[in-house]
């Protein structure tokens, strides 16, 4: 709504051109692989009701996400939404999102174990209260990006999540570059391919 005010347009014009805006900062990220030590976790987003939290917590959206460790500082980071939390997504994050043959750390969730296929898997069950030491800059961001959707969006539909975590990850990929990241979105939507128009219903 407030692109659509700025650009004097119609909110679903203005919502198209977030959605071609979003999806070429998808296509630019996904040119790359993180490497080096990797923290790796899963978070769940959404549900409109009070309930349980975390895995198998009902009508809410599993997101893989991963960040390299470069000592105690973080580099890049990567996230997807989607279906379940199992071996075959989990393969498939990792095959499109990091080099082959990094060190992943995980708590040792069972569906993770199809890191170690091709990669190092370093695991370690980790109650609550460890999972700050074990995994600290996952966490962290998983925490920075539900306030990004929530206190920016006031929440997502789990249709379009994947558009927001994009430009979530988009943002903290090149947060020591701010001043260019306009000529640089410029240009990834330029030599991006044509994007569908979004129906709004």
């Amino acid at each position: 709504m407030r692109l659509a005010k700025y650009i004097g347009v119609s909110w679903p014009t203005a919502r198209n051109v977030l959605k071609k805006i979003r999806t070429a900062m998808e296509h630019r990220d996904s040119l790359y692989r993180l490497k080096n030590l990797i923290e790796m976790d899963d978070a769940v987003v959404g549900g409109k009701r009070p309930g349980k939290r975390g895995r198998g917590a009902q009508g809410k959206k599993p997101v893989v996400v991963a960040i390299e460790r470069r000592g105690k500082k973080a580099g890049f980071m990567a996230a997807q939404a989607v279906d379940a939390i199992n071996k075959q997504t989990i393969r498939e994050f990792v095959k499109h999102r990091i080099k082959p043959g990094q060190t992943v750390r995980t708590d040792a969730f069972p569906s993770l174990n199809s890191i170690g296929e091709t990669h190092k898997h370093d695991k370690k069950i980790t109650p609550l209260e460890e999972a700050s030491n074990w995994l600290p800059l996952v966490h962290i961001m998983i925490g920075n990006l539900k306030k990004f959707l929530n206190g920016t969006f006031h929440g997502v539909s789990h249709k379009y999540l994947q558009e927001y975590v994009s430009e979530f990850c988009y943002r903290f990929n090149r947060r020591f570059w701010e001043p260019e990241l306009p000529l640089r979105l410029l240009n990834a939507c330029l030599t991006h391919a044509p994007v569908k128009e979004l129906k709004i219903v």
